[in-house]
């Protein structure tokens, strides 16, 4: 089974993480910040991901730390999970609608960490949460994972739908692209033989 466990402590933030790949979309999510517990709910249901998370940060200076390092231990989680990526699929996309939002959401399990999107959330604020965070989190998820991530936003008006949206897709793209291809088990998806 594909599965990890990772404590990463910092001045800043002490997270706990417990990862299956292979799971139900089972979570248990306590990030210190309230709307980031939600959108990981979302993407570990989505992805039928096991999800167990636990974060002490520094929130009283803002969420930043906290969604940022959440994003790195994540990424460095599926990492981990995956090993040397023995028969994946390599890749996963979906277009996902959420209400008026529609979000494209397109990666490669590449090796190279990079995230570009197009998202545009039209206010500051979801509640208390800054949204500038949301591709805070996704470049250091991508980052950390080495995993190329790309979003299109293609309609939204609603923050909160877009934010939604993009973390619904991308628990579905990425539980495309890590899903096990059962007719090449045994072979990296890569002409180099290696994606890590």
């Amino acid at each position: 089974m594909r599965k990890t466990e990772l404590r990463r402590q910092t001045n800043e933030t002490t997270i706990d993480l417990s990862l299956t790949i292979d799971g139900r979309g089972k979570s248990e999510i306590k990030s210190g910040v309230g709307f980031l517990d939600h959108m990981l709910t979302l993407f570990a249901k989505h992805g039928d991901f096991d999800l167990s998370l636990r974060c002490l940060g520094d929130t009283e200076v803002d969420d930043h730390h906290s969604v940022e390092d959440i994003g790195i231990v994540l990424g460095q989680a599926f990492r981990e999970a995956l090993g040397e990526a023995k028969g994946i699929k390599r890749y996963g996309q979906i277009i996902l609608p959420m209400d008026e939002a529609l979000i494209l959401c397109a990666l490669d399990i590449s090796g190279r960490g990079f995230f570009a999107s197009t998202m545009t959330l039209p206010t500051e604020k979801i509640g208390t949460f800054d949204t500038e965070l949301v591709s805070e989190f996704y470049l250091a998820f991508a980052r950390e994972m080495r995993l190329t991530l790309h979003f299109q936003q293609l309609a939204g008006m609603n923050s909160h739908h877009i934010a939604e949206g993009s973390f619904k897709a991308f628990g579905r793209a990425l539980k495309m692209a890590v899903a096990l291809d059962p007719d090449h088990l045994e072979e990296v998806p890569s002409t180099k033989g290696m994606l890590y």
